[in-house]
């Protein structure tokens, strides 16, 4: 609907501009503190008392960044940087325009409950996820038995972006494997620890081979992986 700058203008009639499944869909997203929680943790500033949804930005050198969400009732919209146009240092979407997101939500909600929506008609749900009925991904056989030492992840050629608005600490590639008893993980001629446990391997930029060697430091698995950003 279009926009007002006084509650006593004349209100037209809003217009969907989303099919309602799509909507809840991607509303549904935006709102999974567990899903955001690898990144930001649980109780972060994209996180409130009551249902709503957010997403953050940041632009190129920090020089802006944005934090817009919406709940059952409001719509907030939040930009953050300098009026020159100059860079700020490490402050993202997250850590800039989210508190005062968070701030102003929970103000308009001090008194007002916003519950999650309900699904509209045409979806589905498979495990933790909504889709459009008959476009969720179909069900995988298991693997066959076998006692191969084999890595799970990451799978060979996997390419990540390092992402200039997550915390570098936060930014990890999880290392698994299977039938890995004995066997340690190792970059580089390094090792990253034992492989009967997940390994969280901290990606630095550039072309890397991850291996699952024996005792003796022979390699019964690799995995490329490309790492890029900054």
């Amino acid at each position: 609907m279009p926009l007002r700058l006084r509650p006593d203008e004349a209100v037209t009639a809003p217009r969907p501009v989303l099919a309602p499944a799509a909507a809840f869909i991607v509303a549904d997203i935006l709102a999974d503190r567990a899903g955001r929680a690898v990144t930001f943790g649980l109780e972060s500033p994209l996180s409130t008392r009551f249902w709503s949804a957010a997403k953050t930005g940041t632009s190129t050198d920090m020089r802006d960044n944005w934090c817009l969400g919406f709940s059952r009732r409001f719509t907030v919209g939040v930009w953050v940087g300098n009026f020159s146009g100059a860079p700020m240092h490490d402050v993202s979407g997250v850590s800039g325009a989210a508190p005062i997101w968070q701030e102003v939500m929970e103000a308009l909600h001090r008194d007002l409950a916003s519950p999650p929506p309900a699904p509209p008609p045409g979806l589905e749900r498979a495990g933790d996820e909504w889709f459009v009925a008959g476009t969720a991904p179909a069900a995988r056989a298991p693997a066959a038995a076998t006692t191969v030492p084999r890595i799970l992840a990451p799978t060979d050629g996997t390419i990540v972006a390092l992402d200039p608005e997550i915390p570098a600490a936060r930014q990890r590639i999880p290392l698994e494997a299977a039938n890995a008893a004995g066997l340690r993980w190792q970059l580089a001629g390094n090792d990253l620890g034992g492989a009967d446990r997940m390994v969280l391997w901290p990606p630095t930029r550039g072309r890397h081979v991850v291996a699952l060697v024996d005792a003796g430091g022979v390699a019964l698995a690799t995995a490329t992986v490309d790492v890029r950003g900054r």
